[in-house]
């Protein structure tokens, strides 16, 4: 199984949903990506990996990439973090294809979040991790 977890950026969100979700199920190939292009090449942000870090998850050796359509046929479920993410990966879906697209709090329908929050703009690191933590333990179950 390959999961792509995707945020805007990719320097927040969805680096601390793959360090998270490969620390919970090991056995899960992942990767991350962003819809936008700002942050290619670098590592996640600095206050997303201290918070990380502070719980065990080591992010240094992620770095960001933007997504393609050709991330449809290299995985077998991508996660958005957020509405948005989930409307601009769909523009690149190529035809035919019918790889899952999922939002991540799907799998933690009972925390009642509809999306999660953008740590960048938000500035709550612990809070967005509170949420990445519960989202990863519901897919962890969903998947393996």
């Amino acid at each position: 199984m390959r999961v792509l977890f995707v945020c805007l950026g990719n320097i927040c969100r969805s680096p601390a949903a793959e360090g998270v979700f490969r620390t919970m199920a090991a056995d899960v190939e992942t990767d991350s990506a962003g819809t936008g292009s700002w942050h290619v090449g670098e590592p996640p942000y600095g206050p997303m990996q201290t918070a990380a870090r502070d719980r065990g998850y080591d992010l240094t050796d992620l770095r960001a990439r933007q997504f393609v359509a050709a991330d449809f046929d290299q995985f077998d479920l991508i996660i958005g973090m957020d509405a948005s993410n989930i409307s601009n990966i769909e523009r690149l879906r190529p035809a035919g294809n019918e790889t899952p697209v999922r939002l991540f709090t799907d799998y933690a329908p009972e925390s009642g979040a509809q999306e999660v929050p953008d740590p960048y703009y938000t500035r709550d690191f612990d809070g967005a991790l509170d949420l990445v933590e519960h989202c990863s333990r519901g897919l962890a179950a969903a998947i393996t």
